[in-house]
């Protein structure tokens, strides 16, 4: 846990977190902590039962706001996409008058990718820390949907050179994954709405209009990833039309092979039967005679069919 006074953007760590329960003269307290320290920070900063209980349940957590008299609690889904499979980690946060807590069981970038943007804001308040953490949050989906995009631009381009049975597996886990986020994305949706419309004491009133402008990207982000889902559904679609004609290639060129070895066979057929008296079957070459009949029709069949693109 680290516990650390922010004034203006600069840090400064604090060793003993119990000096964050006062407000400070200048700046807010920023308490980043593990779910398994919050044991300690429960009572020191009024924390309710079902909070903890939410944080430290290992079950995937619904985005929400909970609004208390001291402080708000709020969950929000940050997002990843590490080889090729999408994860969404719980991001709590307990929002206080001058205090902000991040609770969180696996490292999340966003909360190191934040720091910059407090110092360059020169950021003194935990509502508006809040702001551009959530900010950072909504515009990851962004980058992660790009990454899809490009996903599903590469599959599409791989089907049409060279169908392969693996690219089926691809497929279905893919719009599995797209399915599964723009279910999640939902809830995500709601909780910027309260932010943006609900009434808010320790968010400020001209703040929480921003909030509106990351609503208005999340349902952006649900547009975009209901876009995937029917570049999926034609993926599919492409994946069983290249079969086919894979297919229907092969058919065209064994039926090519059957058609030329038709008269061959009828040849040989004749030639093979026990009677004495066919024509030049007595013959010294007759044998040779045959087999270059047979090839001057085999190569002939073939050379006709190449000219016509049947093979």
């Amino acid at each position: 846990m680290k516990t650390r006074l922010v004034r203006k953007g600069v840090f400064t760590l604090i060793e003993d977190v119990r000096e964050a329960v006062s407000p400070p003269s200048e700046g807010f307290y920023w308490i980043d902590a593990h779910v398994d320290e919050l044991a300690s920070l429960q009572p020191l900063f009024g924390l309710h039962d079902l909070e903890v209980e939410d944080c430290l349940s290992e079950e995937e957590q619904r985005p929400k706001l909970e609004v208390h008299e001291g402080h708000y609690f709020i969950v929000i889904n940050s997002i990843r996409f590490d080889d090729e499979e999408i994860f969404l980690r719980a991001l709590n946060i307990f929002l206080g008058r001058h205090y902000i807590i991040t609770v969180t069981r696996q490292k999340i970038n966003e909360l190191r990718s934040v720091k910059p943007i407090l110092l360059e804001e020169q950021v003194d308040q935990p509502d508006v820390f809040l702001y551009h953490l959530i900010d950072r949050v909504v515009d990851n989906y962004f980058l992660v949907g790009d990454r899809i995009e490009t996903r599903i631009d590469q599959l599409e381009e791989d089907i049409l050179m060279h169908t392969k049975k693996s690219h089926l597996e691809e497929i279905i886990n893919l719009r599995s994954e797209i399915l599964w986020l723009r279910k999640a994305l939902g809830p995500q949706k709601e909780l910027l709405h309260a932010l943006n419309k609900r009434d808010l004491k320790l968010i400020d009133n001209q703040l929480q209009h921003y909030f509106g402008d990351i609503h208005e990207n999340a349902v952006k982000i649900a547009e975009a990833f209901d876009t995937y889902r029917d570049l999926i559904g034609n993926l599919r679609e492409a994946y069983q039309s290249s079969l086919a004609g894979r297919a229907n290639e092969i058919m065209r060129v064994f039926t090519a092979l059957t058609t030329i070895f038709m008269p061959l066979t009828f040849i040989t057929g004749i030639y093979g039967m026990n009677v004495d008296n066919l024509p030049g079957a007595h013959y010294r070459w007759a044998a040779y005679g045959l087999l270059g009949l047979m090839l001057v029709v085999g190569f002939g069949m073939f050379y006709l069919f190449r000219k016509k693109n049947w093979l």
